[in-house]
């Protein structure tokens, strides 16, 4: 750590490396503390706590409802049908998967896939709070009703509220169709339709990216 002065204040900085170092740190504290939590009676019927998964250093977030069976089975967010769906998704879109990170908003799944109660959130909440300010995306993308009542404080439902961009502390939030909701609707190119509108949301996500990233590439900054 240096120390300089300008005019009377004097100014702290903090070597990349060191605030790195400090970051996983932090970082790794945060996972550990998920494995073993009993904040809520979730933690009785779980088999795995899903933490999260992807680039912990990405500007692009997306945060789902809670794990589902096979990823409760396997520990990793979104591998099942609606998760596979949302690979294609991001794909289809030019994302990599591995390029951003992706989460819920409770890390252990709901007996029989229910919506997570008021009270589970609550005891999640400070690995997801965690979770946003070490990653410190550009991007939230909340996929569903739940993440978007969680993080903006609205009872407004998703249909009214996808596809939308949100100021959220700083953070470009994106409302959309979580793709469980989805796999009900087959025909995906007719216009109008959930997954029509989902193509043209991450349309909208990926344009945002770009323009992030480009941003940082200019400044000469991590993307």
């Amino acid at each position: 750590m240096s120390r300089h002065s300008t005019e009377d204040k004097i100014i702290w900085t903090v070597p990349a490396e060191e605030r790195e170092a400090l970051r996983l740190s932090l970082w790794n504290a945060c996972v550990e503390r998920a494995t073993v939590c009993t904040a809520c009676a979730l933690s009785s019927t779980r088999h795995s706590v899903v933490f999260g998964e992807g680039d912990a250093r990405s500007r692009l977030m997306f945060i789902g409802e809670g794990p589902g069976a096979d990823e409760d089975t396997s520990g990793r967010p979104f591998v099942g049908r609606a998760g596979q769906l949302l690979t294609q998704i991001l794909q289809a879109a030019g994302i990599e998967r591995d390029a951003v990170y992706i989460t819920n908003v409770v890390k252990c799944r709901p007996p029989g896939n229910r919506t997570p109660l008021p009270e589970e959130s609550a005891a999640c909440d400070g690995y997801l709070q965690a979770q946003i300010l070490l990653i410190n995306p550009a991007i939230l993308v909340l996929l569903g009703s739940t993440p978007t009542k969680w993080i903006l404080k609205t009872t407004e439902g998703i249909s009214r509220l996808r596809g939308r961009w949100f100021d959220w502390r700083g953070i470009s939030v994106m409302p959309m169709f979580p793709p469980s909701y989805l796999l009900r609707y087959p025909d995906g190119k007719k216009i109008g339709s959930p997954k029509h509108l989902s193509w043209l949301d991450i349309q909208e996500v990926k344009k945002k990216w770009d323009e992030v990233r480009s941003g940082a590439s200019e400044r000469g900054e991590e993307q």
